[in-house]
């Protein structure tokens, strides 16, 4: 009979291994629900959402932006690891060319926190960022220093 505790660490390096695959390709791709409770938690330092379908939406509102906006985007994951028992967390980089003439840039780097419950299922998603949102927003403008 297997455990609970091995149950859980199954399902939380399941998470991992999707998270891992997944994350670098949300741009170009939806990534899987099934890792996610109906009632996920999703906050970063401009939005707050709860629902399973919220966050679904979230997930294809950046895909649409991304499209729109840039004339490329990437979200590279340098490390997404087991923090606590049940604790995941992942640190990126989101990095663009956007779609204007001044070929502006935008940068910055976060972490995602990702909280699981009992089941190994993640219902609360926490993302920090490196700077503030108006910095963020400022990359927009022209005759901006480029991102680092």
């Amino acid at each position: 009979m297997i455990s609970q505790a091995n149950t859980l660490q199954e399902q939380v390096d399941r998470n991992i291994e999707i998270l891992r695959t997944e994350l670098p390709t949300f741009f170009d791709k939806d990534v899987s629900y099934d890792i996610y409770t109906k009632d996920i938690l999703f906050e970063d330092p401009i939005n707050r959402l709860k629902g399973k379908l919220s966050y679904r939406i979230a997930f294809w509102t950046l895909r649409f932006h991304g499209g729109l906006f840039f004339t490329e985007v990437h979200f590279d994951l340098h490390d997404v690891k087991q923090e606590s028992a049940q604790q995941i967390r992942a640190d990126w980089t989101i990095r663009g060319k956007l779609l204007l003439p001044w070929k502006t840039q935008l940068f910055f780097n976060g972490s995602s926190i990702y909280y699981m419950n009992d089941q190994g299922l993640i219902y609360h998603h926490v993302d920090t960022w490196d700077r503030e949102p108006l910095a963020i927003l400022k990359q927009f403008l022209p005759n901006q220093p480029q991102p680092n």
